[in-house]
């Protein structure tokens, strides 16, 4: 019996993460959140760069909220994990990247 307890509380550690996983991953949240607040109240850079910055930022807080508190690195399917979120990413950026693509370059002439 003590086995089987040992073999569960060693699962449930993996399933979860620790507290400091997700205080590093919150105050890293806190952190890529204020830095393009920061920038945009104050001015500090042009409007193109903003955006490009929040764009940055958006996908920093994507890859904290992956690894941090949805756990996509730990587990026994983590490798194909990643592998799926990899190929959908690639298809998400296709996809978007193509439709701006022909938007941009494909307009009918006035």
């Amino acid at each position: 019996m003590s086995g089987h307890q040992h073999h569960t509380g060693t699962h449930d550690n993996h399933a979860h993460g620790s507290l400091k996983s997700y205080i590093i991953g919150f105050a890293l949240s806190i952190i890529l959140t204020i830095i393009p607040l920061a920038v945009v109240m104050n001015h500090m850079m042009s409007k193109t760069g903003a955006l490009v910055l929040i764009l940055i930022m958006a996908i920093l807080q994507f890859a904290v909220q992956l690894f941090f508190f949805m756990h996509v690195k730990e587990g026994e399917n983590a490798r194909w994990n990643i592998m799926t979120l990899i190929f959908g990413l690639i298809i998400l950026v296709t996809i978007v990247g193509g439709s701006i693509w022909i938007m941009t370059y494909n307009q009918v002439a006035h």
